[in-house]
């Protein structure tokens, strides 16, 4: 069995916890967390909720570390950190920032396997455009997200003084879709592609036009997009977005000789980060085999062949799925 521990036990690392229960070669071992350990109820077994600073005590007991913190607080410390003594999977989603954080990892990870950014996107979307842009090279990518929720981005509108709850969704705006899809391979800013919708619960006595000003010149976040905010009640927040949908598309749209030819993939996600902790497991257990052939470092999605991620050996993969 291969022994899994979550570091932070947020919505991902719940994901997580459930996706290692349900797989027949792996067992949680622990989880650590910064919050108080008596604020933690596991979804499955009972096992122990331990302080993270005394994470590595237990490096001799735990296969592969999944970090679960986020990309924006928690990762640029925990990589590198728990790289040095674990085997560890991450989902770092800051696409911008992945080059810099890999190298941190790379310097820790001289006898473990670290396999970083393997969530959705980036993650499996990266893969699809990795092949498709191998396969069609005169071609073009287009990812577009949604319609769900950005975690990042609603994280983003609460951080904004006199917001009590906020929650974003991205929405792909279809007419771009339909102009990819039909092999037109247009030249698409981010406003052309995505519209970006913000509900808002305010404090008592908040500024809701500061507020709102806030939200659409933010940059990086909205300042590029079109962006509407709806200030609601705290009953309809909770009535109406508590769920995590998500989803997307990533289309290549390109020729071989005089034909057109158009690769689509997508996702349809009722919960985002049980499906991003879903392949975090799946991670883990590559991360797990690459240890084992003494494939050290950090690596990425695009490192991981695709024989790894399953539970089922190779001539039962060729057998069923080639």
């Amino acid at each position: 069995m291969i022994r899994i521990g979550i570091a932070g036990y947020g919505n991902i690392g719940k994901g997580v916890e459930k996706a290692v229960n349900a797989a027949t070669d792996m067992e949680l071992r622990a989880v650590f967390t910064r919050r108080g350990t008596d604020t933690i109820k596991l979804a499955g077994r009972s096992i122990p909720i331990l302080p993270i600073d005394d994470a590595e005590k237990m490096s001799s007991e735990i296969d592969v570390m999944v970090l679960c913190g986020s990309s924006s607080s928690d990762l640029h410390d925990h990589g590198p950190r728990f790289a040095s003594c674990f085997n560890i999977v991450d989902s770092f989603d800051t696409h911008a920032k992945i080059p810099e954080y890999m190298a941190t990892v790379q310097a820790a990870a001289t006898k473990t396997t670290a396999i970083i950014s393997a969530g959705w996107d980036p993650g499996l979307f990266s893969m699809v455009r990795a092949l498709s842009e191998a396969v069609l090279p005169d071609g073009s990518n287009y990812t577009f997200w949604g319609e769900g929720v950005s975690q990042g981005h609603s994280n983003a509108i609460r951080s904004i003084e006199g917001v009590k709850m906020a929650v974003q969704y991205s929405v792909p705006i279809q007419d771009a879709i339909d102009s990819v899809r039909r092999g037109e391979r247009p030249d698409l800013t981010a406003r052309q592609k995505h519209l970006r919708k913000c509900y808002v619960v305010a404090e008592p006595a908040a500024d809701k036009a500061s507020i709102e000003q806030k939200i659409v010149t933010m940059p990086d976040y909205f300042a590029d997009y079109d962006t509407t905010v709806t200030f609601i009640g705290e009953d309809e927040f909770i009535a109406n977005h508590q769920k995590m949908p998500h989803g997307g598309l990533v289309i290549r749209s390109g020729k071989t000789g005089s034909n057109e030819q158009v690769i689509e993939y997508s996702l349809k996600l009722d919960s985002n980060p049980e499906f991003t902790g879903s392949i975090m497991a799946a991670y883990a257990r590559a991360a797990y085999k690459m240890a084992a052939d003494g494939l050290f470092g950090a690596k990425t999605v695009l490192d991981v062949p695709l024989a790894y991620l399953s539970d089922k050996d190779r001539n039962t993969l060729i057998k069923e799925l080639l």
